[in-house]
């Protein structure tokens, strides 16, 4: 009977481990890293939490008092040095370039990132049309862009950003 019970709270214990683990949200990191010549670094976060993401982006080494464009890019390359081998905004659903408020927007429009006088910026925003699971709109191994100026939302389709930064892969995790 001894042997019974031990492997009856054995496939117990295991099955509350599983549970507990599946229970933990899709969640996805970057690392930002300067282009070259720049100093810009950082840190997002992605968490899937029911239909929407929610996206925590803290960069340092920003102009201060400046405004910097944020996106969400088609691929996580960063090796070209400038950020460029991230290629264009992450844009799955074929939308015009816009604000993070408006319905007609690519999937990796972002808020702006808004630097305070030491050069600090945090975004921290739920974003309905990306996942962090599988699917055309998910952002693993996509790559996430700083940019020199403030987004315009206007301009097509980069919102006329500037230069890249920074520049980070979206990864599991």
């Amino acid at each position: 009977m001894r042997p019974i019970l031990a492997a009856v709270v054995a496939t117990v214990l295991l099955a509350a481990c599983q549970t507990m683990s599946s229970d933990a949200p899709p969640r996805a990191t970057a690392q930002l890293q300067p282009t070259k010549g720049n100093k810009t670094f950082g840190e997002a976060t992605f968490e899937q939490v029911g239909s929407k993401v929610h996206v925590v982006v803290f960069v340092q080494g920003l102009k201060p008092n400046q405004e910097h464009g944020l996106h969400i890019h088609e691929v996580g390359d960063c090796s070209s040095g400038d950020g460029m081998s991230a290629k264009g905004h992450f844009n799955p659903l074929g939308k015009p370039h816009g604000s993070q408020g408006s319905a007609e927007r690519h999937a990796g429009d972002l808020p702006s990132l808004k630097a305070n006088k030491a050069g600090r910026a945090k975004v921290e925003v739920d974003v309905d049309i990306i996942t962090v699971t599988a699917g055309p709109t998910s952002v693993i191994g996509r790559g996430l862009i700083v940019h020199a100026d403030p987004d315009d939302y206007r301009t097509q389709p980069t919102g006329n950003a500037g230069a890249r930064l920074a520049c980070g892969v979206i990864r599991p995790g």
